[in-house]
């Protein structure tokens, strides 16, 4: 886990959880991605997408959803942050200094802070994709993903 002291990079994070907090309380958000680009290159590298499904109320069977305990909760959502963690066996190894962008997919009539500005979806060319754990809670499914520059499409 990564801790900063950095006081603009906290301000950053406080105002965005905020936000993307009160998104997800009125369930108006799709996807959440984190972006990592090279700074040099300006190459998107890593690409991790969270696809967010709101819980309407309902199960597949048209019945109230299955509650979960709190425990069986976190016991999903530590095992998707294990098999986050363990991606470095897999990932490339980012050779050059990196910047983040966080983009969040909304419904088309969300109210968006002034500073906030649009974006395009910052895909990978030439991507390899793996797809991650999926968790549920009671109010939303997660499903998650990540995309990067594939090294063997250079050859």
């Amino acid at each position: 886990m990564l801790v900063t002291d950095d006081d603009k990079l906290n301000d950053f994070f406080t105002k965005f959880l905020h936000q993307l907090s009160n998104w997800l309380l009125k369930g108006e958000v799709q996807k959440l991605v984190l972006v990592i680009t090279g700074i040099e290159t300006q190459e998107v590298l890593e690409r991790w997408a969270f696809e967010v499904h709101a819980d309407n109320g309902t199960g597949e069977s048209g019945n109230a959803p299955a509650s979960k305990s709190k425990k069986e909760i976190m016991a999903e959502i530590q095992a998707i942050i294990r098999q986050i963690t363990a991606s470095v066996s897999f990932l490339p190894i980012l050779e050059e200094q990196c910047a983040f962008d966080l983009l969040v997919y909304t419904d088309k009539n969300s109210e968006v802070p002034a500073l906030w500005e649009e974006s395009d979806p910052r895909y990978i060319k030439d991507s390899a994709e793996v797809r991650l754990r999926s968790f549920s809670t009671k109010v939303h499914k997660v499903d998650a993903m990540v995309a990067y520059k594939n090294p063997e499409a250079d050859i």
